[in-house]
């Protein structure tokens, strides 16, 4: 049985074509269209309910030595409001799931991790605690809220104080307000352009999304659904857990070395990852180049051997072109190379090109 979030109701009577989603009943679209709910947050701004992603307390004395060995980041250079991504990996190396840990103290850690790993996550984490700390499932407080597109800030400026946005990517006001609601405000997002993630109670949920939607009707904002948010996240290249990655596909195989500091001590999987000394396979990206649209799943080949497997696929409204993103064998496949997809029995021409696919200009 699907839950509902606390903007159910009002998806329903925005005309949202609700789909199960990660244990949710999410809205997929809504009568606007996955393409004109993607360009709205490309070129003015959309609206998406992210309450389905889990939160995740960790806190006490421990709390950052957990976080060390838990999670493959680096974690003791963060000053208070920041929030920094991580990869969290099995034994094997394999990826748990990635996520976002947001410092509020010394002692005190707000953690956001995937929808449908929720559960999965929390108990990982209480199975390798240690020490003085308390990790705390508190997703049912909390509702979230993704404002996105270059008119985000605008909105948002007309609802709260200046000092009550954050200034960096990557950080948050936490005990803040957007039209007198208590929330935190994160610069973040899954998008590819500027905007904020807004947490707050549940009950408020509702409240918050009509004052947002009736504030930005003079830039173009409209509500989004998971249709637009993964054409968005796939232009701009950023891995989603279940596709790029999963437990048995390491973090440095998907190009997150980055969030991935082996010079730490010790956490779970490094030893695994200094055993497989290289990785074996890499993410690439592909432009179609050939008719036909790759999706998930499909065999890639270089030359009439197969090399790898796409992850994501799919076209892209501001692209204009069809993309895809696959995991191919080390050293297979370099920029410009011509690749084939095979798509329902059909080889389908594509070209190796550079991640992201799409960078907003700043």
């Amino acid at each position: 049985m699907e839950l509902k979030t606390p903007l159910y109701d009002a998806h329903v009577k925005a005309g949202g074509k609700i789909v199960p989603f990660g244990g949710y009943l999410l809205p997929v679209q809504y009568e606007a269209g996955v393409i004109k709910e993607h360009m709205a947050v490309r070129t003015q701004a959309g609206l998406f309910d992210v309450s389905h992603m889990g939160e995740v307390l960790c806190e006490g004395k421990d709390a950052l030595a957990n976080l060390q060995m838990i999670l493959t980041n680096n974690f003791d250079n963060m000053v208070d409001g920041q929030a920094r991504y991580s990869p969290m990996c099995n034994e094997d190396g394999g990826t748990v799931d990635d996520l976002i840990v947001y410092k509020k103290s010394d002692e005190h850690y707000f953690i956001v991790v995937n929808a449908a790993n929720k559960d999965k996550d929390y108990q990982w984490m209480l199975a390798h605690q240690f020490g003085e700390v308390t990790f705390t499932d508190v997703s049912e407080h909390y509702a979230q809220l993704a404002l996105q597109g270059p008119k985000a800030m605008e909105i948002l400026k007309k609802l709260t104080a200046e000092e009550n946005i954050p200034k960096k990517y990557y950080h948050a006001v936490f005990d803040t307000e957007v039209a007198g609601i208590p929330c935190i405000i994160s610069k973040t997002g899954y998008t590819g352009e500027d905007g904020v993630e807004l947490y707050l109670d549940s009950a408020d949920a509702e409240k918050m999304w009509d004052i947002l939607l009736e504030n930005g009707k003079e830039e173009g904002l409209i509500p989004c659904g998971l249709g637009a948010r993964d054409t968005l996240r796939m232009e701009a290249a950023m891995p989603l857990y279940g596709h790029e990655m999963d437990d048995t596909v390491s973090p440095l195989e998907t190009g997150l070395g980055f969030a991935v500091k082996m010079a730490k001590e010790d956490f779970i999987g490094k030893a695994a990852l200094e055993d497989k000394k290289a990785p074996q396979r890499k993410r690439i990206g592909l432009k179609v180049t050939g008719r036909g649209i790759i999706r998930e799943h499909q065999d890639v080949f270089k030359d009439g051997c197969k090399i790898g497997i796409t992850t994501s696929g799919t076209h892209c409204p501001y692209l204009g072109y069809p993309i895809a993103m696959a995991l191919v064998e080390e050293g297979t496949a370099e920029i410009g190379d011509k690749l084939e997809a095979e798509v329902r029995g059909r080889k389908v021409e594509a070209e190796v090109v550079a991640l992201p696919f799409y960078k907003r200009s700043k």
